[in-house]
């Protein structure tokens, strides 16, 4: 990495600031090169920034030096009006200097990985905090950014590697005055280290659920009141509404946010017997992606009148539609009319209630590179764990079921045999990042 890197760190178009950030060995020459004198490192000083002696603006720089930026390198940022002609002018300036070059989509967080100021789960984290569009997906994001996944996986690899030295010992030292079984407190250590990957991986599919969004189904037969339900809960018309039944024959995907939780709302086509092959083929599309959605909001007209081949599930709600038009409270379920508005906060309260059980228990483990590498962790250990017994009989077995599991476990934050990912998972950041 002897070359240096710059792009625009803010998002492009008019603005108040915008950021321009440099990084690598001539970091600091090129600011230098466009400002004159510089600031002392860690404080923002106001400069004129000139290219071939002609003002370009007058603007705040700032410096990092190597070890103490989040690339790890000398870094300079440029803070300038937001303008496209004002960026534009400073971004050509840097072009033309000799050893600067562009920076690709994330390259400046791939530095701070090769230069150990992130680990990986870290950078997928920040790669989730720019993304995040509700508050539980920044929480989230920032829980794994902050570096509390690496700390775990740091005590569970400590504790592996002092099981392993162990085992170690038994085999060097087979014919000297040595234990030959492990000690009672490392058994419970390494049943301890099963038990918190096991936690971590059951609350996986939770997080992924707030990281890619809960998915709820709207279910019912023809006419039942589905489209007109979603077009109030979204404040638009984003499906169209008519007495003519199989009107919705496809489904309908649209996504809110619901207690802080992303969610994609599915309206599906009426569940009835269809002459219509096209609509056929709606209602068996509508079915399958209820089975699949993680709850079911079951509409019907009358009480307790479940459309035929549905089977509630613990975290389906029962809705009564059109309730506007019953003279009594319907005896089951939240009664609703989506004209009215009446029971829609019931409704979303009822809804936010489950989604937030569900969400309860998210652990921090959000991808499927990471789940793979708790599996393969898991998978070890539990085969180290057949011959902890039998130790003194094959020290060498145990000893590299412990080392597969550390294996397993550094690749989660990044140390070992990732490169073939990471240009998969740069290429999702924007380029000043």
């Amino acid at each position: 990495m002897d070359d240096t890197i710059f792009a625009e760190a803010t998002a492009r178009g008019k603005a108040g600031v915008a950021i321009i950030r440099v990084s690598g060995p001539k970091a600091w020459t090129a600011a230098r090169v466009l400002a004159g004198d510089l600031p002392a490192p860690h404080r923002a000083a106001l400069r004129s920034f000139r290219a071939e002696g002609e003002l370009i603006d007058r603007g705040l720089l700032l410096l990092f030096p190597e070890g103490a930026s989040f690339t790890g390198e000398n870094v300079a940022e440029f803070h300038l009006h937001g303008s496209l002609a004002v960026t534009r002018a400073l971004l050509d300036a840097l072009g033309r200097i000799e050893g600067l070059r562009p920076a690709a989509p994330g390259e400046f967080t791939r530095r701070a990985l090769l230069n150990g100021r992130l680990d990986l789960a870290q950078v997928e984290g920040l790669s989730d905090l720019i993304a995040a569009e509700t508050e539980a997906q920044r929480k989230q994001a920032l829980r794994v950014f902050s570096g509390e996944l690496g700390r775990k996986v740091g005590a569970w690899r400590e504790d592996l590697v002092e099981i392993a030295a162990h085992v170690e010992a038994l085999i060097d030292f087979s014919d000297e005055e040595v234990p030959e079984s492990l000690p009672e407190t490392l058994i419970e250590k390494l049943d301890r280290i099963r038990g918190s990957l096991e936690a971590e991986l059951r609350g996986s599919t939770a997080a992924e659920r707030i990281r890619e969004g809960f998915e709820v189904a709207i279910i019912g037969a023809p006419n039942v009141g589905k489209s007109s339900l979603l077009n109030h809960l979204i404040g638009r018309e984003a499906a169209i509404v008519s007495d003519v039944p199989g009107t919705t024959r496809d489904v309908i995907e649209v996504r809110l946010e619901i207690g802080g939780l992303p969610v994609t709302l599915l309206d599906t086509a009426g569940l009835h017997e269809a002459d219509d092959a096209i609509e056929q083929i709606g209602i068996e599309r509508a079915r399958e992606r209820a089975r699949a959605a993680d709850l079911r909001l079951i509409l019907t007209e009358h009480d307790g009148e479940i459309p035929e081949g549905v089977t509630p599930g613990p975290d389906d709600l029962i809705v009564v539609t059109k309730i506007d038009l019953m003279e009594t409270a319907p005896a089951a379920g939240i009664g609703i009319s989506s004209r009215t508005g009446a029971g829609i906060d019931a409704l979303l309260s009822a809804l936010e209630e489950r989604l937030s059980a569900k969400a309860a228990g998210a652990s921090l483990v959000m991808t499927q590179r990471q789940r793979h590498a708790i599996q393969e962790a898991l998978r070890s250990i539990a085969a180290a764990q057949e011959f902890v017994e039998r130790a003194d009989e094959h020290p060498e077995m145990l000893a590299e079921h412990l080392r597969q599991a550390i294996e397993a476990l550094e690749m989660l934050i990044g140390k070992v045999d990732v490169e073939h990912l990471l240009d998969d998972i740069f290429s999702r950041f924007c380029i000043g990042k």
